[in-house]
């Protein structure tokens, strides 16, 4: 794969909890090989059918801190009440070696501090849901969330919104198909393919 112009190029897909950022991500990487997923490290539990060093790196609370005392995160946040999510400087790496471009599916914060580390060479979306009450629709269909938990996220969802302002590109995930191929345009048109 031809890299063209911008070095180690990184996208980062961002947007709050529901929004659909992770079946743009999904639609994206089944796409183009060119493009693979980064893995964050995450403090909490694996879901379902999740797998370490697939879905996550699943790490404990100590293991997390001590990466962040080697300093070997990208960006790294306490999303949740002692659930810690990063990014390994070295899973990006990993990825760049391969000659691929890493996709960052992560939060809104991770996503304003990586774009300051990597000036010019990030192209950041950010999901948008129609509303929140769609939003909070979205998060009860789901069936995993608790009256306080969906609270929690819906709250930080509006505080989220009033971030969009800070990347490249705002799309509104109304209509899934339309939203993934916008998605992919803007890639296609920062990567120069």
């Amino acid at each position: 794969m031809q890299m063209q112009a911008i070095s180690k190029p990184i996208i980062i897909i961002t947007a709050p909890s529901g929004s659909g950022k992770t079946s743009i991500t999904r639609y994206l990487l089944a796409k183009y090989p060119q493009l693979a997923f980064s893995i964050s490290a995450t403090t909490r539990s694996p879901r379902g059918l999740e797998q370490d060093g697939i879905d996550y790196y699943f790490l404990s609370a100590d293991a997390f801190r001590e990466k962040i005392q080697q300093d070997a995160f990208v960006e790294w946040e306490m999303v949740y009440e002692g659930k810690y999510y990063g990014t390994l400087k070295e899973e990006l790496n990993r990825i760049w070696d391969k000659e691929q471009v890493p996709v960052l599916d992560i939060d809104v914060k991770g996503a304003i501090h990586v774009q300051q580390q990597f000036p010019g060479r990030v192209l950041s979306i950010f999901i948008q849901p129609p509303s929140v009450d769609e939003l909070r629709r979205r998060l009860e269909s789901r069936g995993t969330e608790t009256p306080e938990s969906l609270a929690t996220r819906v709250n930080k969802a509006s505080y989220e919104l009033s971030f969009s302002h800070h990347f490249n590109q705002v799309i509104v995930n109304d209509v899934l198909e339309t939203a993934c191929a916008t998605t992919e345009q803007a890639i296609k048109n920062f990567l120069g393919w």
